[in-house]
């Protein structure tokens, strides 16, 4: 019987099945009395539905539930019938019903009957609007009527009376195309109908067509200065006033008013929701709804302000014949400084007394509200922290270059300054430039690590005709928002004190943490002299490393092209506290802005800095209104994979022994917490090798040599060189053979001739290498005469022809030199010792590849090539099971010969069972207990040290070590989503109490000037705590998801 929670959970989808099914044995029962119900009945007389409802848990625990109907023999009940006074099915059906208690012959007709039973779908008759393409193809010949109808009167000819006021007698030929409906006006009428909207598009009836006229024409006449309606006494007329719009460009009648207490002429234009283009003496404006238009439509599409220009254009004239006035360079202006202007006005600028110039640096950037801000959401106490809890409230950065996003060397700071000076992302200029100065002479030390371009490339980039050659930045690493004071503009490369100056810069703002996670993908390098430069820098940029935590790491992406030991020192996957975050933030939004590259390239340096600084906030903005679903869909992901790894962890630390587990987690726990200790992740073991064995039999020589002892019977060709370069030999004869295999018939002259040349080259090198080998081994002379398998023969193909190494002549069995016999037989366990590390390298791979395409490869176009990629992982897999097998050949019969007796401990046999991954069960041998599977690790992770079976290889506490820090990156992971989900409520509250502290009256506005600043303070509030409720509310599933994911995978 299930019990607890689960077991609720079946009672009641029991009881909802209980009473569904007696509702339907309810309507069966309606029926059988209705006779004419009853002859509808599509049913064998002889048979009635039976319904069989099966209640289980999944393998991830949810209760499921499963009816199915089979046709069961009708049987004439013993009882009679049910009447309601009996009672209903579910209180005579027992919940707490003992299931192993049913009948077994019921249960084996159950199941006969679902072995034959196919089930029935029911599939949905196909409409017409299923198709609405086809259906509107059909219908082309009215749409296309009304729309010639449009361009005629409609029903005016047989109405011959204005639309406009009551008592207007006036013919009607004039129409608005922005109003609704088709309305025929008199001149008089919509010219009065339209004084509050003065720039729609309106036409006039030619008595042959409608001809596009202005409202200026028909005219009307604008008033600015005072209330709708209301003529000013002393007018004063502006000439050629134009004015943009959504719908178009318009020459517009307009009236400045002249009164004694008017406002200024801007003043009058702002106050009817327009925007000037000059400040003096306007002649040119653009409505809000414009701005906020053309603003969006950079943000999504990326497109230019010439296009949008042009759209306007020809919004207004499609034909060329009456182009209106150029005001390109007036958008351009106007949409720089409204942009401008409303993230001061979103900054709260305009509510505090020191205006615009009191905006400190960065104060115009829209934060990330997950990101550890003191003061706004963490909690109390947060800094004094246990240490194993500090971790938590770790800030994240990660940095990069953009080297699309350059400019060309166009206009000049003097001509084209920024206006906002280092307010939102960009860094200021002038106090960089000053610092770039000092520093103009210093040479890019060179890396040590992998040769990687953003460091030995940094001063040698091509600048021609380039002002920048791209972007620094700094993004939070988690959440991927642009930091504030973290943009600058490069020259030449990534140049150290670029990235230097943005890290610091965008450090200012957070420098009351304690932990700071810094990703970058020349960490390595970056880091070593990083304090030391931060020195000579000026002391604004200083940062005080004493008494925090800092982890410098390379993004998981770029790991893989560093040298071993960064990958396990800056590895995210295996440094505890970083969770799942991987990285590369920065290279994920480098997708949204580059499109932006094309039009910024041709910017002034301001209005390029203005531009970016916009698409940033924007950036930022989008990721706040989605942070309720992005942040329950990651937890979603991570509780699921939390899961899987602690139970593969566990199975797989059940076949490790216990003394060994001990010592490895007291290792990987010491350099958690001090990671000068030994790195567990890193193989003490010397790998032996070929060329490692080839190098100590050539010093051996070599001593050989200098005591006067000279083996050689060849000049150049020692005994060790000559079993060295037949095992290579060997080695070329195996690929040759598996290229010649997999050409099809359809090869082309190119692959054939390619594989000729290989084999002749092959062929010649066997002739050189069977010449040499007969002075050391004669007799094989007569081996080849007697099989006549000469490389000269032309009957043999090269690739199976006998290279008779020591090895192969002790089968026969004859006698061999033992000198050579020994070289052999050190080669071929150095061959056997990297056939396994092969095996190893390429399984690894193969389950990660395999691991990648099951959870992030859609689409048949992807899956075939990563199909194709995971084939040529298993050719390897198999290729290195194959040179295994015949060094272990060699070993065997090399081993009587040599009297070795322990190597089969070392070298067992390798069966195809054995080729699997570290934690993969063998398919024959995989057992069940208690619903967790049983593991038998393979040999070939395993390795004897002469201590017997029972001691383990590095291979081992290395895959030991990556497992349990899989396992600890997700839990994490789980409990650091919980953590972001309450910053971002807890951030959304203080923001929501920072607005409301602005909406009582500041002393240095006026009463409208209060009014309005409470009333966009009040929005703003209202906007953030219905933000927040509504994260609530998409978050309140969370306790249950983790609660039910601890019962399966407590920590």
């Amino acid at each position: 019987m299930v019990k607890g929670r689960y077991g609720r959970k079946l009672t009641r989808l029991q009881k909802q099945f209980c009473e569904e099914n007696g509702a339907r044995h309810a309507a069966q029962a309606a029926a059988a009395q209705n006779p004419t119900a009853k002859r509808l009945r599509n049913v064998d007389s002889s048979h009635d539905l039976h319904a069989h409802t099966s209640i289980d848990v999944t393998n991830m625990g949810h209760p499921s539930v499963r009816t199915v109907y089979y046709p069961a023999p009708k049987v004439t009940p013993a009882t009679p019938a049910r009447t309601e006074a009996d009672g209903s099915i579910s209180e005579t059906f027992n919940l707490e019903t003992n299931f192993d208690a049913v009948d077994d012959a019921y249960v084996d007709f159950l199941a006969e009957q679902n072995t034959n039973a196919e089930p029935v779908k029911s599939k949905r008759d196909r409409t017409p609007g299923d198709d609405p393409q086809k259906l509107w193809a059909r219908e082309r010949d009215s749409f296309l009527k009304e729309f010639i109808r449009l361009e005629a009167r409609g029903d005016a000819p047989w109405s011959h009376a204005c639309h406009g006021l009551p008592d207007c007698a006036n013919e009607p030929t004039v129409r608005c195309r922005d109003c609704e409906g088709l309305q025929l006006y008199c001149r008089s009428c919509i010219v009065s109908l339209h004084s509050a909207m003065p720039l729609h598009n309106v036409e006039i009836w030619t008595n042959t067509y409608f001809q596009r006229i202005s409202l200026r024409d028909l005219g009307l006449c604008i008033q600015l200065g005072h209330p709708a309606g209301i003529q000013c006494d002393n007018p004063v007329h502006a000439f050629d006033f134009t004015v943009l719009d959504i719908n178009g460009i318009h020459s517009v009648s307009l009236f400045f008013c002249n009164c004694a207490t008017a406002k200024t002429r801007t003043i009058q234009i702002l106050r009817s929701r327009w925007y000037p283009a000059t400040s003096t003496d306007p002649r040119t404006a653009a409505t809000f709804r414009l701005l906020d238009n053309f603003q969006m439509y950079t943000f999504e599409s990326k497109g230019s302000a010439f296009e949008y220009w042009q759209t306007l254009s020809h919004l207004s004239d499609n034909t060329g014949t009456n182009p209106p006035k150029d005001r390109y360079e007036a958008l351009l202006r106007m949409s720089r400084q409204y942009r401008h202007l409303l993230a001061l006005k979103r900054a709260g600028r305009a509510h505090d007394v020191h205006g615009v110039l009191g905006t400190k640096p960065g104060e115009l950037a829209v934060p990330c509200p997950a990101c550890p801000q003191p003061g706004r959401n963490l909690p109390p106490g947060w800094d004094s922290a246990p240490p194993n809890d500090r971790w938590l409230f770790a800030l994240f950065l990660g940095i990069d270059a953009n080297f699309r996003m350059c400019r060309r060397n166009k206009s000049s700071e003097e001509v084209d300054p920024s206006l906002s000076t280092g307010w939102a992302y960009f860094v200021e200029e002038s106090s960089f430039k000053g610092l770039l100065a000092e520093h103009a002479g210093q040479t890019q030390e060179k890396s040590s690590c992998a040769s990687h371009n953003a460091v030995n490339l940094a001063d040698s980039k091509n600048v021609r005709g380039l002002a920048a050659t791209g972007i620094g930045t700094v993004v939070c690493a988690r959440h991927n928002f642009k930091r504030p004071s973290a943009v600058r503009d490069l020259q030449k490369g990534e140049k150290y004190v670029n990235m230097d100056f943005l890290f610091f810069s965008t450090l200012t703002h957070s420098s009351d943490l304690a932990v700071f996670n810094i990703s970058y993908d020349i960490a390595c390098q970056w880091s070593k002299h990083l304090w030391t430069r931060m020195s000579r820098y000026p002391s604004t940029l200083h940062f005080s490393p004493g008494g925090k935590t800092i982890t410098f790491l390379v993004p998981k992406f770029h790991l893989p092209a560093h040298i071993p030991a960064c990958q396990t020192t800056f590895s995210f996957n295996l440094i505890k506290g970083m969770a799942r975050t991987d990285g590369e933030a920065p290279e994920r939004a480098w997708s949204n802005i580059n499109p932006v590259a094309t039009s910024t390239r041709e910017m002034g340096p301001g209005s390029r800095r203005d531009t970016l600084d916009d698409h940033f906030s924007d950036w930022n903005w989008r990721k706040v209104c989605n942070f309720g679903p992005f942040l329950l869909q990651k937890l979603k992901e991570a509780i699921p994979q939390w899961d899987q790894h602690v139970l593969d962890l566990r199975d797989f630390e059940e076949a490790i022994p216990t003394e060994s587990l001990t010592s490895w987690r007291q290792m990987v726990e010491e350099w958690e917490a001090d990671r000068s200790k030994p790195n567990p992740f890193e193989s003490a073991a010397v790998p032996i090798t070929q060329a490692s064995v080839r190098l100590e039999l050539s010093q051996a020589e070599a001593d050989q040599l200098k005591r006067g002892l000279d083996v050689s019977l060849h000049a150049e060709v020692s005994p060790s060189v000559l079993i060295a370069a037949g095992i290579d030999l060997e080695a070329q004869q195996r690929r040759l053979a598996t290229d010649k295999a997999v050409v099809g018939m359809h090869s082309t002259d190119i692959q054939l001739s390619a594989l000729q040349q290989r084999t002749n080259t092959l062929r010649r090198r066997l002739e050189h290498w069977a010449k040499i080998q007969t002075l050391y081994m004669p007799y094989v002379a007569r081996l080849r005469e007697t099989d006549d398998l000469g490389p000269g023969s032309e009957e043999e193909a090269v690739h199976n022809i006998k290279l008779w190494l020591p090895s192969a002549v002790l089968r026969l069995p004859m006698h061999c030199d033992t000198n050579l016999t020994r070289i052999e037989w050190q080669l071929r366990v150095a061959q056997a010792h990297e056939a396994l590390h092969e095996l190893h390298q390429n399984l690894r791979l193969k389950r990660h590849l395999t691991g990648f395409k099951r959870d992030w490869i859609t689409g048949q176009r992807a899956h075939t090539r990563s199909r194709g990629i995971i084939n040529t992982i298993q050719k390897k897999i198999d290729a290195a099971a194959t040179k295994y097998n015949i060094a272990w050949s060699a070993l065997e019969v090399l081993a009587e010969a040599l009297l070795e007796v322990e190597w089969m401990n070392q070298f067992p046999k390798l069966e195809k069972d054995d080729i699997r991954g570290m934690t993969e069960a063998q398919a024959a041998s995989e057992s069940q207990t208690e619903g967790r599977r049983l593991v038998a690790i393979s040999w070939i992770w395993k390795q004897s040290h002469g201590a017997g079976q029972e001691e383990l290889s590095d291979a081992m506490r290395i895959e030991w070590c990556k497992a349990r820090a899989r396992a600890s990156r997700w839990s994490e992971e789980v409990e650091l989503l919980q953590e972001e989900m309450r910053r971002v409520s807890a951030f959304l509250e203080w923001q929501t109490d920072w607005w409301k502290d602005r909406t009582t009256p500041r002393t240095w506005l006026d009463e409208m000037e209060n009014e309005g600043a409470s009333a966009y303070a009040h929005r703003q509030a209202a906007v953030r705590q219905a933000m927040r409720a509504q994260c609530i509310s998409i978050w309140s599933v969370v306790p249950g998801l983790v609660a039910f994911s601890s019962v399966i995978s407590p920590t």
